[in-house]
């Protein structure tokens, strides 16, 4: 019986998971879907795709939603651009941005920051897995 997808728990099944996030971050929004949702899915789109990268070149990880531990972990000889680091910012919306309380409302602008920022990191780890 032939495989239809990618093997459970392979760089190209995290990549997978973090298309699935990217393209929940980038629905159409209407008016009962919070920014702060959709920053959520950011969020573990680049997430999904660094373990990706990690998983490709062999490196175990945490449990974590830590973009910083993450890239931390990449091994010396994948040095991620600048743009890429800067997506550690998204860690914020892994847990604090999910549930009402005292944080501050996500407007547009800083959503499509979120989205750009994943898009950039998924994009990446793409490149590097599918050398």
């Amino acid at each position: 019986m032939p495989c239809d997808g990618p093997l459970p728990g392979s760089p190209e099944d995290w990549l997978r998971y973090s298309y699935s996030d990217l393209a929940l971050a980038r629905v159409q929004r209407s008016l009962e879907i919070l920014l702060e949702g959709l920053c959520f899915h950011a969020q573990q789109a680049a997430e999904k795709a660094l373990k990706a990268v990690l998983v490709a070149k062999g490196f175990p990880f945490p449990k974590t939603h830590n973009i910083r531990t993450l890239l931390d972990l990449l091994p010396q000889d994948v040095i991620p651009p600048p743009e890429i680091e800067d997506a550690a910012g998204l860690t914020d919306y892994a847990v604090m941005s999910r549930y009402p309380g005292d944080v501050e409302s996500v407007d547009k602008e800083e959503y499509l920051e979120a989205v750009r920022l994943a898009e950039g990191v998924v994009c990446w780890a793409e490149r590097l897995i599918r050398k």
